[in-house]
This record gives structure tokens, C-alpha cells and sequence, in this order.
């Protein structure tokens, strides 16, 4: 008689073909000889489940920083290239370089001027450049939200009582004094700049390479926090504190 087909078996056969479906990829662990292929095919980086597009915005933005356009995106970037060697290689500072482009435009509108005036016999209507109020409004706006945000959320980490939360910002903060101390503010926002440009566009070709790689850093990582926390941090009193929230 055949064998009586019972709820865990059938769980298992049916575990074992969806495995069997999904191409393998050995991986090398840091203290493990290799992961398991559908578990790094199911996690994505930060829980992702949606495509690099979806997570950027899905606009015109996330087109720019996925090279959707190569002649736009590649504008832009050689753009801000250029405004960085301009500050920093040939040490023009912000008001010398409006100077002269005021100057340059001024040039401009006045030779325009007096050409057609000499070539028409009338002086031809020069286009006027005006700027929106409310282009300034919302960037203020904006620029406020995210520094309130930002100081909510730094307040927030500091009262919260979360001591693991509370020393990955710190290092965080630490590093980024560290990295602002070998360069200056302008080079660290170019920087930032491009890989927003080049990081995005090499994940999305590169996903899976990437993902597998960051998860057992990941695990690696959370081996030596539990070493850690059973060693040292376990041993540390927790104090509970309530943070005042300002909307």
C-alpha cells in the first residue's frame, strides 16, 4: 500500500520543489561555509519589496538618478563636476562668481540691445528674467520641515532609552565629523552628490550581488552585537525617559 501522505510531508515536498525552482547561488559567510539561496532571494536590502524606481520616487528624479535619460542625467552630473572644480580646484568663491555672471549678462542684454537697435533700426524687447515668490517660500518651508524633523528625531534618540539606537547614531555622527574634518562642506555634499548618482543605477544592475553580500555583513555584524550585548551591554542599566514631541 502507499505510503500515508501526511501535512508535514506534504509541507516539505512542496518547500523542496519551491527550492528547487529557485537557481542556487553559493555564498561564503563570514561563520558559515554558505547561506541559504531562498532566503537571499526573498530578503532585499532595508526589507525592499518594491523596484529601486518605486523607492526613489518613480519621477523625473529617480529617472536622473538611474541614467533613465543618459544625455540629462549625464548633464547634470557633469554640471555639478564643473561647479565643484570651479570652488574648489580654482578657488573662485560664491560672490566673486555671481559677479560675474551678472556682469556676463549684463554684457549680453546690452550688446543685444544696441545690435538690434543698429541692425532693425528699433531696439528689439530683451526677455526679463523674474524669479517666483513662492519658488523661495517653499524651499524655506522645506528646508525647515526636514531641520525640525531632524532635531525631533536626534531628541527623540537621546530620550528614548534605546541605547543601541542611541550609539549607531552617535557613531554615525562621529563619522561624518571625521569625514567633514579631511574635506570641506562643498566636497562633501559633491560627493554625496555622486553617488546619488552612480550608487542607485550599479544596485539596480547589481541587486543581487549586493543584496547577498550586505546581508551576511549584516549577520556578521549582528554576531558581534550579541557578543557584545551578552558581554557588556546587557550589564548596563536602562533608564526609562519620556521625550517631549514638538510638531
Amino acid at each position: 500500500m502507499p505510503e500515508k501522505i501526511t501535512a508535514e510531508k506534504f509541507i516539505n515536498n512542496l518547500v523542496e520543489t519551491f527550492a528547487d525552482t529557485v537557481p542556487k547561488k553559493k555564498s561564503v559567510s563570514f561563520f558559515e561555509e554558505e547561506n541559504k539561496s531562498v532566503t537571499s532571494r526573498i530578503n532585499r536590502l532595508f526589507g525592499r519589496q518594491k523596484p529601486i524606481h518605486h523607492l526613489l520616487g518613480g519621477g523625473k528624479s529617480a529617472d536622473v538618478l538611474l541614467w533613465r535619460n543618459k544625455k540629462i542625467s549625464a548633464g547634470v552630473l557633469i554640471g555639478a563636476t564643473a561647479i565643484w572644480v570651479l570652488f574648489e580646484w580654482l578657488n573662485y568663491n560664491f560672490l566673486s562668481l555671481v559677479c560675474y555672471a551678472v556682469v556676463l549678462g549684463m554684457l549680453a542684454q546690452f550688446v543685444w540691445t544696441n545690435a538690434s537697435g543698429l541692425i532693425n533700426r528699433a531696439p528689439s524687447q530683451v526677455p526679463r528674467l523674474v524669479l517666483p515668490k513662492d519658488i523661495f517660500v517653499s524651499i524655506g518651508r522645506s528646508i525647515g520641515s526636514e531641520v525640525n524633523r531632524d532635531l525631533q528625531f536626534l531628541q527623540d534618540v537621546s530620550c528614548g532609552g534605546n541605547l543601541k539606537k542611541f550609539l549607531v547614531v552617535v557613531a554615525s555622527l562621529l563619522v561624518a565629523a571625521i569625514i567633514g574634518s579631511w574635506c570641506n562642506f562643498l566636497t562633501v555634499i559633491y560627493i554625496g552628490f555622486v553617488a546619488a548618482h552612480t550608487l542607485p543605477v550599479l544596485y539596480e544592475r547589481y541587486d543581487d550581488e549586493v543584496d547577498d553580500f550586505v546581508h551576511m555583513a549584516v549577520d556578521q555584524l549582528q554576531y558581534n552585537y550579541r557578543k557584545l550585548d551578552a558581554g557588556f551591554l546587557s550589564k548596563i542599566p536602562k533608564g526609562k525617559f519620556k521625550g517631549k514631541k514638538y510638531e
